[in-house]
């Protein structure tokens, strides 16, 4: 069994490797191929660390990728005559910008080289991590092996480079989809059947469902857990507080995580006249997610574009009570007025009102909610069960 992520091990894609480590848990013999290293910091090195053997694609090496792509097409040709015909019609068919075209030539080579060394580590399945470049490799990776591949979208990857999505749903032994939002947008393109569309919903890491549900503080501090960048919607949620300044509400969010978006919202921050009301911390461990959590009225995800954030699912686990906009899977995760509130994405108004709202909660109240809301993550979205549904659909493949 062999996984394919963009980039491996990284914080922001948590839910990949909470998913290998409870398959192997499991007692499944899973290898990862990752396209690109890890980034080099202090939070993901022991992430690596933990992973170590991983199976390059990219790397840093162009030479052995070109290498190890010539040594398949030599020693396997007529199966690399099969792999560039698809491709060749992907090509043409697909209506792709030349950019990607040339993207798409790139990814084949890559495909060859890591079909070279899946075969070492003797792969019958592969399956990816995002709907892109991820899936691509796997899909003609696994036509050079002569095998079967899968794939689970998330956010980003399932509205770019959207050309080639119904023919990698049509190829696919199966597509894991993690919420009913999900298997709905995946219809849009090419009819999928159920069984070929298995609802498999991302784990909450064990370190947070064990946590004992704390009483929500009394401070007026909330939390964003996430990426900075433009799909998070951080900007909009500095507009809302300076609705909230300017209406007399003090508050404290923290955004955990970092991103390039970071010098743009720290100057806005300032423009705004709410510096103080904002504070970032660059990535940070779990166990620091976990302690500014418990620091926290609640969580507020400002989200433009999401499927399900495992921000929230976190969050909920911890008894917080969550924040969310009216997005993709988020109002499945999320009922208003029992575990949170759902909001009007793009709009600093709805997400100020809600914010208000929460300020204005009694503790006693607070907490119950965010009862509530663990209880739902631990039934939904445990990562053992949910690992115990990949491993059953791997071993129909093998």
């Amino acid at each position: 069994m062999l996984y394919v992520a963009s980039r491996f091990p990284v914080l922001s894609e948590t839910f990949v490797y909470r998913e290998v480590e409870a398959l192997r848990a499991a007692g499944m013999r899973v290898e990862v191929a990752t396209l690109r290293p890890a980034p080099q910091e202090p939070v993901t090195r022991t992430l690596v660390e933990r992973f170590a053997g991983l199976v390059p694609v990219y790397g840093d090496n162009k030479t052995a990728v070109v290498s190890d792509a010539l040594l398949e097409a030599i020693c396997h040709p007529v199966r690399l005559a099969g792999t560039a015909a698809v491709c060749a019609r992907d090509f043409v068919r697909g209506k792709l910008n030349i950019r990607d075209r040339l993207l798409l030539l790139v990814q084949l080579v890559a495909a060859c080289a890591l079909a070279r060394r899946a075969r070492r580590l003797q792969v019958r399945h592969l399956h990816a991590h995002m709907a892109n470049a991820p899936t691509t490799i796997a899909m003609y990776t696994a036509m050079q092996l002569g095998t079967s591949f899968s794939f689970t979208g998330h956010a980003n990857s399932l509205f770019a480079r959207r050309a080639l999505l119904a023919e990698k749903l049509r190829r696919a032994a199966f597509v894991a989809c993690i919420s009913e939002w999900h298997r709905k947008f995946y219809r849009d393109f090419t009819p999928v059947s159920d069984e070929r569309s298995p609802i498999v919903r991302c784990g909450v890491d064990a370190g947070f469902l064990r946590q004992v549900p704390t009483p929500v503080p009394d401070v007026q501090r909330f939390v964003l857990v996430g990426a900075l960048v433009e799909q998070k919607g951080h900007l909009i949620l500095l507009r809302a507080l300076k609705r909230l300044r300017d209406g007399g509400e003090m508050v404290e969010v923290v955004c955990a995580g970092d991103g390039h978006l970071r010098g743009v919202i720290e100057s806005e921050a300032k423009r705004l006249g709410i510096a103080d009301m904002i504070r970032i911390t660059g990535w940070i461990s779990n166990s620091q997610v976990r302690d500014e959590l418990r620091q926290s009225r609640a969580l507020v995800m400002s989200s433009l574009a999401e499927n399900l954030p495992v921000a929230m699912m976190e969050a909920m686990a911890m008894g917080r009570p969550v924040i969310g906009t009216q997005i993709a899977g988020i109002p499945e995760l999320i009922v208003p007025g029992q575990t949170g509130w759902v909001v009007a994405a793009g709009s600093p108004e709805a997400i100020a009102d809600a914010m208000r709202e929460c300020l204005r909660m009694s503790i006693d109240q607070l907490s119950k909610m965010g009862e509530r809301a663990a209880n739902r993550v631990a039934e939904l979205h445990d990562a053992d069960h949910e690992a115990s549904k990949m491993a059953a659909l791997f071993r129909s493949q093998s």
